[in-house]
């Protein structure tokens, strides 16, 4: 993504690096990165927040029940 904005601007700045269609090119690909590596992802990082949180309870000796 920091990519495309760096390519945006310089187009501003100074001249186009990248014609329509290979700007869309590159957007499209850095697309398709984005999501494939948020499917693979997607469950090791729920894992790890699960993990987290459980660990984060036991610490505490919460039982997750009101105190008062």
């Amino acid at each position: 993504m920091a990519f495309l904005v760096l390519v945006q601007g310089y187009a501003l700045v100074v001249e186009p690096l990248l014609s329509i269609a290979q700007g869309a090119a590159v957007a499209l690909a850095v697309g398709l990165a984005t999501a494939a590596s948020a499917y693979v992802l997607e469950h090791r990082i729920a894992a790890w927040s699960a993990r987290r949180a459980t660990d984060e309870t036991d610490a505490r000796g919460d039982d997750g029940k009101s105190k008062s």
